[in-house]
């Protein structure tokens, strides 16, 4: 049995949180919003996961540090934008050499920072002797699907092959397999930018497109984050794995996708705001752009789909206008 502190509380957090408890682990979640966990333990039930039973061996708590105190894992289940807040209100209890796994997806703006550097700079801000034992864990896995045991794989990516197969051990059971990468970084592009992805999609279908024009964005989409991913110096292969091409079907066609939901909305002439709102939880593939656009400089790289979805939710431009110059663009060999 694992003692497992879980700091978030929302759909994925608490899908996650449910499935550990149910495996035997001893499991204590903690969200900024008292509000949150009142509601959790009066109700034994998630307001946005209808269908999962919360077990009653599942605890809660208040309290940052006692989340964090004498814990086998530290799981972060908070959005990207919180990942770094979240972190340093956290640092002064996170002892040294902590088993960190995360599952926010992003890349902060600015710093070009994946979630686990984020989490690591936050930590060596507080004490520059401490370390900790950062997990990526990604891939093709809805929280609503997760939260009633559908057969889901992931993948568990760390520097150390040991922390990474650390974690397989504790997460893996019949209804989640997990594999593992050393590749973290790499995995960790791919959940970012398979969200910028999955906007362009859902615009498409919001434009009345169809599985032809869906098929063409997935495709390309790999092409494009495979080629920034390996210009960094991720292995190309992972852009092939679960957390590559395995995350990008299911996010870019299921309609548990926020960022699916979220592009169609713009698709059918919504505007981002307008969007964000009728979604009702954070949409990372928004976040996401600002960070795209910053990695696109850097490397000078193409990313003309990116770039697309940058344009329609940054700058206002008709997605009737962005499709034209996307199958305008000159002649190339796949």
């Amino acid at each position: 049995m694992a003692r497992i502190g879980v700091l978030g509380a929302g759909t994925w957090g608490m899908a996650l949180s449910r499935m550990l408890c149910n495996m035997g682990h001893d499991v204590l979640v903690w969200s900024a919003i008292p509000e949150e966990i009142d509601i959790l333990e009066s109700t034994k039930k998630h307001p946005k996961l209808k269908n999962m039973e919360i077990p009653d061996a599942l605890k809660y708590t208040k309290d940052i540090e006692t989340v964090c105190v004498d814990k086998d894992i530290l799981l972060f289940a908070v959005p990207s934008v919180f990942v770094r807040p979240t972190t340093k209100t956290a640092a002064p209890y996170i002892p040294n050499g902590q088993v960190i796994v995360d599952v926010a997806k992003g890349i902060e703006p600015g710093t070009l920072f994946t979630m686990t550097q984020v989490i690591e700079d936050e930590i060596k801000k507080y004490d520059p002797q401490k370390t900790v034992e950062p997990v990526a864990l990604s891939g093709p896995t809805h929280a609503e699907e997760v939260a009633i045991d559908i057969p889901t794989t992931i993948v568990a990516a760390a520097k150390n092959h040991d922390t990474a197969k650390y974690v397989q051990d504790i997460f893996m059971n019949p209804k989640f397999r997990v594999y593992t990468n050393e590749d973290i970084y790499g995995v960790e592009i791919c959940g970012a930018f398979k969200n910028i992805i999955a906007l362009a999609t859902g615009v498409s279908r919001g434009l009345g497109f169809g599985d032809n024009t869906s098929a063409a964005l997935i495709t390309r989409g790999v092409t494009e984050v495979s080629r920034l991913g390996t210009l960094m110096g991720c292995k190309p292969e992972t852009f092939n794995g679960l957390a590559g091409i395995g995350d990008l079907i299911v996010t870019c066609t299921s309609l548990h996708s926020r960022n699916l939901t979220a592009g169609m909305l713009l698709g059918q002439g919504k505007t981002k705001d307008e969007a964000i709102k009728e979604v009702g939880m954070v949409v990372e593939g928004i976040y996401a752009l600002t960070a795209a656009m910053e990695l696109k400089e850097r490397y000078d790289v193409e990313l003309p789909i990116c770039e697309g979805v940058n344009a329609i939710v940054n700058q206002n431009i008709p997605p009737e206008e962005i499709e034209q110059l996307l199958m305008g663009r000159k002649k190339k060999k796949e």
